[in-house]
């Protein structure tokens, strides 16, 4: 993967400077930033860094003080956003016993009606509607579980056993045919999609950007692993019903087998999942640090808030009521 267009005034400067050999004397400013677009590519490629990288970049950028400068001046700005946009959705609990910790959080997270992009394409989106949404979905479903696994280390026992059972699951189980970021590999390759890493994320909307930004922004931070572990559990949650709503789309429109299996894939083992990202990793971390049962809302809150952005951006691009 190459770094990605530019889409202003710091992503340029950025992307200029990561091209230069490391040590090279750079200025960067986060409050330079010309708009949201150019915040989210910026950070999104000073991300990425920490992941598979670029081809065009030297790999010691990784810890330029200049870069993680930068980079911490945009997570501010995100953090601000999505703090403020969460005190508005705080929930309520009648209580703060652990033991309804797991009742309060699937309350929690059903009861948020957000626009559903499942349903629409499970009845009635056009194929290359489709086709613009997996191209959207590929920035994250080619790197699926990666920002969770940050947070492996940097828990106690119990709930970093559950969390390795539920990785494994989404890894393959051993089986690199299985692992789900492949299955979604295959799918785009049988649709006639790119599958390489990172191929569309000069399409990437603003919305998707973010949402990728905040899933590594909570993994890639130890005082936000519960909020980590809360993404992890309202995503798995709300998972399995959309994805057979998605397979039934796919197969309406005559997409082939490989992408549909993907969505099947899901519809089964994230029913299991969010399970186990509830009651066997949120729940017992919390037991033992009850001090952050606020981070796990405020991260199931961040993972319907930005879905839902992704999807409301997308229904209303193509003319349709949200």
């Amino acid at each position: 993967m190459l770094l990605p267009k530019a889409r202003g005034t710091l992503s340029e400067q950025l992307f200029t400077a990561l091209r230069e050999e490391p040590g090279t004397a750079v200025v960067l400013d986060a409050a330079v930033a010309d708009d949201a677009e150019d915040r989210a590519i910026a950070l999104w490629a000073s991300y990425e860094l920490h992941y598979r990288g670029f081809e065009d970049v030297d790999d010691r950028w990784e810890w330029s003080p200049d870069v993680l400068r930068v980079r911490a001046g945009l997570e501010e700005v995100l953090e601000s956003e999505l703090r403020e946009r969460y005190d508005a959705h705080r929930p309520e609990r009648t209580s703060d016993r652990v033991e309804d910790l797991a009742k309060d959080l699937f309350d929690y997270i059903a009861a948020h009606d957000g626009p559903s992009m499942a349903r629409y394409v499970q009845t009635d989106a056009t194929e290359a509607q489709t086709m613009e949404l997996l191209r959207q979905k590929s920035v994250y479903h080619l790197k699926e579980a990666d920002p969770s696994a940050w947070v492996v280390p940097r828990l106690p026992t119990g709930p970093k056993a559950a969390l390795m059972e539920l990785q494994f699951d989404e890894y393959g189980d051993g089986n690199p045919a299985r692992l789900h970021q492949h299955l979604f590999e295959r799918g785009l390759e049988a649709a006639g999609l790119r599958s390489e890493y990172g191929a569309y994320v000069d399409e990437a909307t603003v919305p998707v950007l973010e949402s990728n930004n905040v899933q590594s922004f909570l993994g890639l931070h130890r005082r936000l692993r519960a909020a980590s572990l809360g993404h992890l559990a309202a995503f798995e949650a709300t998972s399995s019903i959309p994805s057979r709503r998605m397979a039934q789309g796919l197969e309406r429109l005559g997409f082939p087998d490989e992408i549909v299996e993907y969505y099947r894939e899901h519809v089964e083992a994230d029913a299991v999942h969010e399970q186990l990202a509830v009651r066997d990793i949120c729940v017992p971390l919390v037991e033992m640090e009850p001090t952050l049962a606020d981070d796990v809302f405020l991260g199931a809150f961040a993972c319907l808030d930005t879905e839902d952005r992704q999807a409301r951006d997308l229904l209303e691009r193509w003319g349709v009521d949200a």
